[in-house]
């Protein structure tokens, strides 16, 4: 009787349970979010990145949690995303911290650091090492929540119209480049430009820069910087990996049913794996596009390398000295990037290598 009895009231509880689901759908509310993009529709791994997301969160949401993405320019300039979403202007943005050194050189860690994590390590700081609790903290100052959704991997060095053979080539080149590596170039004499993705072209094309750096071959063929500047060098010491990030509007955040929220937790964890494996997938057959079209492939001279990190090392000390909130996560960072190296030393770097050498020797 009682095993009867406690069957009856088992099954009366899934039953209950079957219908309070769909039940506790519907009366969830439909939000409707406008994100804004840092970067132009052409580049389908990283505006397309956007969209991939939030596909993906109206399925996870059942068509409940609806987001339009706005690429570059539609609603704000493509560096003023981090602006718009402290404002209000927008609900949540797409773009990469490090556009924002002007305003406080620690949101170059949300992205990257010249001769920093490569991308495996940014996402192990990121989500073990406390990089994370740390950026969060900076970004509450600027009411903004924010999720890595995005990673492009190693990057190329840009392009370049003379070749870079010596530190003293560098001197008086006007480069594009964003982030801090633009500040480390220039104390060996480069002038910076930091210069958005759809402006990036018409700015060499014309002679405005002599150089332009962007991501990689699968972006840069897109982008046509081959048909403009012809020595493609690498590696970019400046983007060992390079981050992008969601950013939120706190006030909208903390306005959001749980539920929603952990469906765009997913949706961004979910975005910052699939883009690197795009690139990954999509970089080789591109760079043998730009080679068969002219480019021409060139490798740092090791005292260009050498010189610019010694020029990261002594411009990160100053950045120590001048802001405690670069320090603070300057400091951490540093003491996990060491302990990665030694276990990357160990491991990856010795099998990556073998691996490479005994490949090229099998196809001789």
């Amino acid at each position: 009787m009682k095993r009867r009895a406690f069957l009856r009231r088992a099954g009366a509880g899934l039953a209950a349970a079957s219908v309070a689901a769909p039940a506790i759908a519907q009366s969830h509310p439909k939000v409707r979010w406008r994100m804004a993009s840092s970067f132009p529709k052409s580049l389908d791994a990283l505006y397309g990145s956007a969209e991939q997301l939030a596909n993906r969160l109206s399925r996870i949401t059942d068509g409940k949690f609806e987001m339009r993405v706005f690429a570059a320019g539609e609603i704000v300039p493509p560096l003023q995303v981090l602006d718009a979403v402290q404002n209000g202007t927008v609900e949540c943005g797409q773009t990469a911290g490090y556009y924002y050194v002007g305003k406080n050189p620690a949101f170059a860690f949300d992205t990257t650091l010249p001769f920093g994590l490569n991308c495996r390590q940014q996402n192990a700081w990121m989500y073990y090492g406390g990089g994370l609790d740390l950026l969060r903290g900076l970004y509450r100052q600027y009411n903004i929540i924010n999720f890595p959704a995005g990673n492009t991997g190693a990057q190329m060095a840009g392009w370049y119209r003379k070749e870079i053979k010596s530190v003293a080539d560098l001197k008086g080149l006007k480069f594009r480049i964003g982030g801090l590596g633009g500040q480390v170039l220039a104390r060996l004499g480069v002038v910076p430009q930091q210069i958005a993705g759809p402006d990036v072209y018409p700015a060499l094309e014309k002679g405005t820069i002599d150089a332009a750096e962007w991501v990689g071959p699968y972006d840069d063929e897109k982008l046509g910087f081959h048909k403009v500047a012809k020595f493609y060098y690498y590696p970019g010491w400046w983007e060992g990996s390079a981050q992008g990030s969601i950013l939120v509007n706190l006030k909208h955040w903390a306005a959001l049913p749980r539920g929603y929220r952990q469906a765009l937790e997913t949706a961004c964890a979910e975005a910052n794996l699939l883009m690197t494996a795009k690139y990954d997938a999509s970089n080789t057959a591109a760079l043998r596009r730009l080679v068969a079209e002219g480019a021409q492939l060139r490798v740092f001279p090791r005292p260009v390398l050498e010189a610019c990190y010694k020029a990261a090392l002594e411009l990160y000390a100053g950045l120590s000295a001048q802001s405690a909130e670069f320090r603070k996560i300057y400091e951490p960072w540093r003491r996990f990037r060491d302990e990665q190296h030694l276990w990357f030393r160990v491991a990856e770097n010795t099998y990556d290598n073998f691996v490479y050498s005994a490949d090229r020797a099998a196809r001789r």
